[in-house]
């Protein structure tokens, strides 16, 4: 086996599905960046979740409007509820593991709220309860989905926007679902703080 042409064609499948993306997705990643800019500067706070390597992206997102994304600003509400164990390991216990996102969104969602709903399938039972939750809070959904969507593509509202990756792999969604993070971190940015000087 060839590992460096194996590589390599990591690289070139990885430039073509960007360069796919970046006629179609922009757009829509700008829609749903200004939402949820405007919820921000409106009192209003986000919360993220996924399962596996879309937990980790909800932490990275979360971290990047808290802390700072590549300026100095006020720091803004976002939590990812991937990160309380006692949380999600009592929810899985007294409910349900498919409760585990949902059920933080009932106790800390506000209506005006955005969740950011990541999943590469479009099908993770967990996530796709926490938009149901959401719903129930007249919370604004941004939804990030590979494949085909999956069954969360098919039941988000008017209003709530869905960033779809149409790709099988699911290392290849994920490395533009991190692409896809930064761009609402630099349109809240932007829209919030105005241009970078």
């Amino acid at each position: 086996m060839d590992l460096n042409a194996l590589i390599r064609q990591h690289f070139d499948e990885g430039i073509e599905l960007r360069t796919r993306m970046a006629q179609t997705m922009p757009e829509h990643i700008v829609r749903a960046g200004i939402a949820l800019a405007e919820a921000l500067r409106n009192g209003r706070k986000a919360l993220a979740c996924g399962n596996g390597g879309s937990a980790a992206d909800s932490q990275h997102f979360a971290a990047e409007i808290v802390g700072r994304f590549e300026r100095e600003r006020p720091g803004m509400p976002a939590i990812a509820l991937t990160v309380d164990t006692s949380a999600l390991t009592a929810i899985a216990n007294d409910y349900d593991f498919d409760r585990v996102f949902s059920r933080q969104v009932e106790a800390l969602g506000q209506a005006g709220d955005v969740l950011l709903a990541i999943s590469t399938s479009g099908n993770s039972k967990n996530v796709i309860e926490a938009i149901k939750a959401a719903h129930a809070k007249q919370m604004t959904v941004i939804a990030l989905t590979g494949r085909d969507g999956g069954a969360m593509g098919k039941m988000l509202r008017p209003g709530d926007h869905h960033l779809n990756v149409s790709h099988p792999r699911t290392m290849r969604v994920q490395e533009i679902h991190l692409l896809v993070l930064h761009g609402l971190c630099e349109v809240v940015d932007n829209t919030i703080y105005g241009e970078k000087k």
